[in-house]
């Protein structure tokens, strides 16, 4: 089907600028206070700080990947078995914060459901039927929604794997951060709202103080750049440039705007390609003076990670448990002088942790192992460790990351964090579990 600019696309994460939005029309109403705790929203089910405390869970600091979350995402397809939980059920699953409030940026799908459930619980109306309301209609989008409409979704563009594909509709437990379908135009629109135009057929629907504290950065701020409510804030060839990209199965997407020079740039995609980043890129080169495009004969090679090299502080046999919802499973790692760490979760056998690293008191590797819910047990995965050293403790997330296994599956699979943390074994400790050559 020939595609224009009216064909609405799904946008994935570029999703987050546009619930933010919508946020801050209720920070604008003063229903929400975006320094209050996200707690003071949500029900029965909250997050719950195994770092640090919840209260300093704020708002902002969801909106800007600084609450604590860590890595999330979870896709229900419409050919397979599983649904989408209730958001209190996700939140009792899955919302632990691993880093203390502010302590760090760690980018996570799974505070944007959290955002688009103060929405509902604040507004009294779907996260769907405000968004409409309150922002699409306001502006003039005529071909945004979130999800697909039924009326509309044979004008929407199909969404190929990497197979080439169509893949079957799907669903996630973090519409907030990628479930908004919009045009070119509508985002173009968007864009320049934004960037503080008054368009015909359109009204704004917050201030300019509100549209700068949307891009002010507060997340992950390293020489002036960093992540707001929903935008990422950096200088490019001397621009700033606020934007927002997304990708996820059979979606690139990328919006750039640059309030010096008045522009809005988007380019969609319904495949996962590179393309929608390199046309962006070619615009701005074409309308922005000292713009350079990166060398085509210049190949970009990945570093390749140095050999590890185990610290004294990490040396030596770590046991504790990894928690789920379905329970506590002992876990145990073991960092070698030759520089292997090994990993065992409960009875299984030992496995060798690839890719070990450790840097800014963080230790990072991924193993093979099992860690037996319902909810990881559903595809192949591997577990990726992302622990911080707090002294004689070593605790983080252990993720079921799908894709990463060496089985070619065209479908993203899920990322499913779990709180774990573990302490050091005394050598005269002889109940220790061994973990090393034999062990399983």
């Amino acid at each position: 089907m020939p595609a224009n600019e009216h064909t609405p696309y799904s946008l994935a994460s570029l999703s987050k600028p546009i619930t933010t939005t919508g946020l801050m029309v209720l920070v604008s109403q003063g229903k929400i206070d975006l320094d209050k705790p996200a707690n003071d929203y949500l029900g029965s089910a909250r997050l719950v700080a195994r770092v640090g405390n919840a209260t300093e869970a704020t708002v902002r600091r969801v909106a800007d990947h600084t609450a604590g979350l860590p890595l999330h995402y979870q896709f229900f397809y419409g050919d397979e078995p599983w649904r989408r939980p209730s958001m209190d059920e996700t939140l009792l699953r899955y919302g632990n914060l691993i880093n203390a409030p502010g302590e760090r940026y760690e980018y996570s799908n799974l505070g944007y459901g959290v955002l688009d459930y103060v929405i509902e619980r604040v507004s009294g109306q779907s996260y769907a039927e405000f968004m409409r309301r309150e922002v699409f209609l306001p502006l003039g989008l005529t071909r945004t929604a979130v999800d697909i409409p039924t009326a509309v979704a044979p004008y929407a563009a199909t969404r190929y794997g990497r197979d080439g594909l169509p893949i079957p509709l799907y669903d996630f437990d973090h519409p907030g951060g990628s479930a908004v379908y919009s045009s070119a135009h509508d985002l173009v629109r968007f864009g320049m709202f934004h960037l503080k135009n008054r368009l015909t057929g359109a009204r704004p629907i917050l201030d300019d103080a509100a549209i700068d504290e949307m891009h002010r950065p507060t997340g992950g701020v390293k020489d002036g750049n960093g992540y707001g409510i929903g935008f990422d804030n950096r200088e490019r060839h001397g621009y700033r440039v606020v934007s927002h990209t997304g990708g996820m199965g059979g979606v690139s997407t990328a919006m750039w705007l640059v309030p010096e020079a008045n522009l809005a740039i988007v380019a969609l995609a319904n495949a996962s390609t590179g393309l929608p980043h390199q046309v962006a890129d070619r615009i701005a080169a074409e309308l922005l003076a000292n713009w350079k495009l990166p060398d085509p004969q210049e190949k970009r090679e990945r570093p390749k990670l140095a050999p590890f090299e185990t610290p004294a502080d990490l040396a030596g046999q770590w046991s504790g448990s990894l928690h789920t919802h379905q329970g506590e499973v002992p876990i145990t790692l073991a960092f070698r002088p030759d520089g292997q760490v090994h990993a065992r979760l409960a009875e299984q056998m030992v496995a060798l942790v690839n890719d070990p690293r450790f840097s800014d008191g963080r230790f990072r590797g991924r193993f093979i192992g099992r860690i037996g819910t319902e909810d990881t047990e559903r595809f192949d995965y591997v577990v990726a460790l992302n622990l911080t050293l707090r002294g004689s403790v070593l605790n983080g997330a252990a993720t079921a990351t799908g894709g990463n296994t060496g089985h070619r599956d065209p479908r993203v699979r899920n990322a499913l964090s779990h709180w774990v943390t573990l302490t050091k074994q005394r050598v005269e400790d002889k109940a220790a579990t061994p973990v090393g050559p034999g062990a399983g």
